[in-house]
């Protein structure tokens, strides 16, 4: 199994409002991944950081294996939601693989 985590910093530009309909559609948008893509085999989307967090958005994911998330990194699907609802509106993003 790998796992897939992704830390992202939204734009300093949205309004609060603006950070907070960011969050749930790039939540919406991830999460509604399983079970579409094959090879994922668990994702989640934190939104609700502690005041403590330097990070906005926390995808914590896993697949199969490295070629299920090779896949996924080119799925169409995927690479819908990541050009309209996550890079559009983050500045920074941090992953790690293992």
């Amino acid at each position: 199994m790998v796992r897939h985590i992704i830390l992202w910093k939204l734009k300093t530009e949205l309004s609060d409002a603006q950070r907070q309909e960011v969050k749930k559609e790039i939540k919406a948008g991830l999460e509604g991944l399983k079970g579409k893509v094959p090879g994922i085999v668990d994702i989640q989307v934190h939104i609700n950081g502690l005041e403590t967090s330097n990070a906005d958005v926390m995808l914590e994911s896993s697949f199969t294996d490295y070629a299920a998330l090779k896949a996924y990194s080119v799925n169409p699907l995927h690479v819908e939601v990541a050009n309209t609802k996550v890079r559009p509106f983050t500045e920074v993003r941090m992953c790690l693989d293992f």
